[in-house]
C-alpha cells in the first residue's frame, strides 16, 4: 500500500532522474579515466613503434595504432585529461566574469547598464569562432591563449542571463525589504539577488561546456590549440585525416570520445533544467 501511494509522487518528482544519473555517470567515467590514466592506459601515449604503425584493432591494441605506431587507446585515455580541462576551465572564467558584470549591470542600471550592454553588442557583432581565432592568432597557439580567448568572448551570454534575472529580482519584495533595512548594495547583490538568479546560468554552464569542448577540439584540429605530440582528441583527429580511408580507427575513437563526453554534459544540463524548473 505504501509503495503504491508513493509511486505517483516519486514519478512526478524524480521522473527525470535517470537522465541526470546517466549524464553524471558518463561524466564520472571520463573523470575516473582521466585521473587513472597512468594506471589504466596500456602504453605510453607518445611512445612510437614503427613496427606496428597503422595496425587495426587487436587484442594487443584494442583501438589500433596510428601512423607513428602509437597506441590509440592509450592516447584516447590520456586525452581525457586535456579535454576535460578544456571543458571545465573554458567555462569557469566566462561564467565568473559574465556573472559579475551581469549582476552589476542589472542592479545599478542607468549608464552602467548601458555601457556594458553596448560592449556586449560589440562582442556579439563578430562571429564567435572568428573572434576566438583572431585572439588566439594574436596571442599565439596554445591552451593558455584558448582560455584567454574564451574568457574575452564567452562571458557575454552569462552576463545577459544574469542581468535579465537581476532586473526582475531587484523589484521583488525581499529585495526592497533588504534595501529598507539598510543593507549594503554589495550584500543585496551577492547575498540576496545573485543566489536566486543563478539557476539559469548553472544549467547553461553544462550546455556551454559542450560548445567549449567542441571549440577546443576544433582549435586543436586547426593547429592553434594543443600542440603535438600531446594526446588530445582534436589533435588526434587532425593527425589522422590523411589516413582516414586506410585506417578509420585513428579518427573514429577520438571522435566518439568527443561525442560521448559532449552527450554526458548535455544530458546533465537537460536534467538540471528540469530539476531546477528553468524551463517553467
Amino acid at each position: 500500500m505504501t509503495a503504491t501511494t508513493l509511486s505517483p509522487r516519486w514519478s512526478a518528482r524524480f521522473g527525470r532522474r535517470p537522465m541526470l544519473l546517466t549524464g553524471l555517470s558518463i561524466l564520472g567515467a571520463f573523470v575516473a579515466m582521466a585521473l587513472l590514466a597512468p594506471l589504466v592506459a596500456p602504453y605510453d601515449p607518445i611512445f612510437q613503434d614503427a613496427a606496428v604503425k597503422l595496425q587495426p584493432p587487436s587484442l594487443a591494441h584494442p583501438f589500433g595504432t596510428d601512423n607513428f605506431g602509437r597506441d590509440v587507446l592509450s592516447r584516447v585515455i590520456w586525452g581525457a585529461r586535456i579535454d576535460l580541462q578544456i571543458a571545465v576551465i573554458g567555462v569557469i572564467f566566462p561564467f565568473l566574469i559574465g556573472t559579475g558584470i551581469g549582476t552589476i549591470a542589472g542592479f545599478f542600471g542607468g549608464w552602467v547598464d548601458t555601457l556594458f550592454m553596448r560592449i556586449i553588442d560589440v562582442v556579439l557583432a563578430f562571429p564567435f569562432l572568428v573572434l576566438m581565432l583572431s585572439i588566439i592568432a594574436i596571442l599565439g597557439p596554445g591552451l593558455g591563449s584558448f582560455y584567454i580567448a574564451m574568457a574575452l568572448v564567452g562571458w557575454v551570454s552569462y552576463a545577459r542571463l544574469i542581468r535579465a534575472q537581476i532586473l526582475v529580482l531587484k523589484t521583488q519584495d525581499f529585495a526592497v525589504a533588504a534595501a529598507s533595512l539598510g543593507f549594503s548594495r554589495l550584500r543585496i547583490m551577492f547575498r540576496h539577488l545573485l543566489p536566486n538568479a543563478l539557476a539559469g546560468s548553472l544549467v547553461f554552464v553544462m550546455s556551454d561546456a559542450v560548445l567549449v569542448l567542441l571549440n577546443g577540439a576544433a582549435i586543436s584540429y586547426l593547429g592553434l590549440g594543443v600542440q603535438p605530440p600531446v594526446a588530445e582528441w582534436g589533435v588526434m583527429v587532425a593527425e589522422a585525416q590523411g589516413f582516414i580511408t586506410q585506417a578509420w580507427w585513428i579518427t573514429l575513437f577520438p571522435g566518439l570520445a568527443i561525442v560521448t563526453l559532449a552527450f554526458g554534459f548535455s544530458l546533465t544540463g537537460d536534467a538540471l533544467a528540469d530539476l531546477l524548473g528553468v524551463h517553467e
